[in-house]
């Protein structure tokens, strides 16, 4: 068996369900309600399911594991418009994917040299993707803790120069997981500057990007980051989206590579082996996917409806603020995170996520320590709920 496997640490969810083992009887008059998953419930668009029943053809076909040349051409324009900016190359700059995930861990291992001492820099709490493959990919992760005192981002400037001379690959996740907070220009230019001097490779998760609360000021992008700076080739850069957040298909599985087009190559050659293709039938209906933005628009309103609902009742209980987007409350417990969830489940039948979780204890602490992960992703009136449930819990436990 490989030996890198016996590196990875159990997945925040494995720690969940063994932490609710422990919770008593649930109340037999409360309806359970689960916000500790950020995975999304509202419908799938009508446009998607048409276009998918449409191509069912498709199925009778070998995908090209280059990706149908539609569907890159509407990701590409896709990010064009989205970004303000001139739209990438779709031959050589955009590649479909089988959802983020799967296109971060696999473009690890493209990327990653194992016969060097290399480090994987990610920022702390993370999505534990990030960290799992650094050590398949042989490297060591490095974790750079955020703070709270500045929005939650990570201070990049904290990071030794000796960890940047080895750093191979640099994992960034902006709206942020779990905090919801957006990367700055600024933040950007620190990094494409450290990436010219040490000649690592940057992976921007952006798969929370159009989750954003303020419709007139989207999050930047990566690659609407280099555009802005003059980096036309994207050098050294490569953003990760998904259609799971935006369009409500987390079950489809589909998404984009996009970005420097020598990177793109051996990522290119990577998954000929690798086996990822997206089907005929997913293609179409990402197609629709990314030519609509109606269901897009709706997706944040409700989003926000939610958010404007649960802010005032949980507000006055516990440390807790609007995010810069995503579909999180990032929450301050004052006390023990997997005590708050576990006694919070046993008394309310809510479940939430313990911060600890998603993060690492480095460099004395643990950054999701006493805090709680809630994804707003239950129909309205059950967040609602639910948030009600967590502020009496509060109140009863003073």
């Amino acid at each position: 068996m490989n030996p890198r496997l016996d590196t990875l640490q159990p997945y925040p969810f494995e720690k969940l369900r063994a932490l609710l083992a422990q919770a008593g009887t649930l109340p037999k008059d409360l309806r359970p309600i689960n916000l500790s998953i950020g995975e999304p419930k509202h419908a799938a668009p009508e446009c998607i399911k048409t276009a998918m029943v449409g191509a069912l053809a498709g199925l009778s076909v070998y995908p090209p594991t280059k990706g149908d040349p539609a569907l890159r051409q509407a990701i590409s324009e896709w990010i064009g418009r989205r970004y303000r900016m001139p739209a990438p190359n779709p031959e050589t700059q955009v590649l479909p994917a089988l959802g983020s995930r799967e296109a971060l861990f696999a473009f690890a291992q493209t990327v990653l040299d194992s016969s060097q001492d290399g480090i994987v820099v990610c920022p702390n709490p993370f999505y534990q993707i990030y960290e799992g493959a650094a050590l398949l990919g042989g490297a060591t992760p490095y974790y750079v803790n955020s703070d709270p005192k500045q929005n939650f981002r990570c201070d990049w400037s904290t990071v030794p120069a000796d960890i940047w001379a080895r750093t191979q690959l640099l994992f960034v996740c902006s709206p942020g997981n779990p905090a919801g907070n957006v990367m700055s220009l600024e933040d950007w230019k620190q990094l494409f500057e450290l990436s010219d001097r040490h000649s690592f490779v940057i992976a921007s998760d952006e798969c929370y990007s159009e989750i954003y609360l303020d419709e007139s000021n989207p999050p930047l992008g990566g690659m609407q980051a280099c555009h802005l700076l003059g980096r036309q080739d994207f050098k050294n850069l490569v953003s990760f989206s998904s259609l799971s957040k935006r369009s409500n298909v987390p079950g489809m599985r589909s998404g984009f590579v996009a970005g420097d087009a020598t990177l793109m190559a051996k990522f290119l050659l990577y998954r000929t082996y690798h086996g990822s293709a997206l089907s005929p039938v997913v293609s179409a209906a990402s197609i629709a996917a990314w030519n609509d933005e109606a269901h897009v628009i709706d997706n944040r309103s409700q989003y926000r409806a939610k958010f404007d609902a649960v802010l005032p009742i949980l507000e006055p209980v516990l440390d807790v603020r609007r995010p810069d987007a995503s579909f999180y409350l990032w929450a301050g417990t004052q006390g023990c995170d997997a005590d708050f969830v576990r006694d919070l489940l046993t008394h309310t039948a809510v479940t939430v996520l313990p911060g600890s979780y998603v993060g690492r204890t480095v460099h004395g602490l643990n950054p999701g320590q006493n805090r709680i992960r809630i994804a707003l992703v239950a129909p309205l009136a059950d967040c609602v709920e639910a948030a009600y449930r967590i502020a009496d819990f509060i109140r009863q436990k003073k």
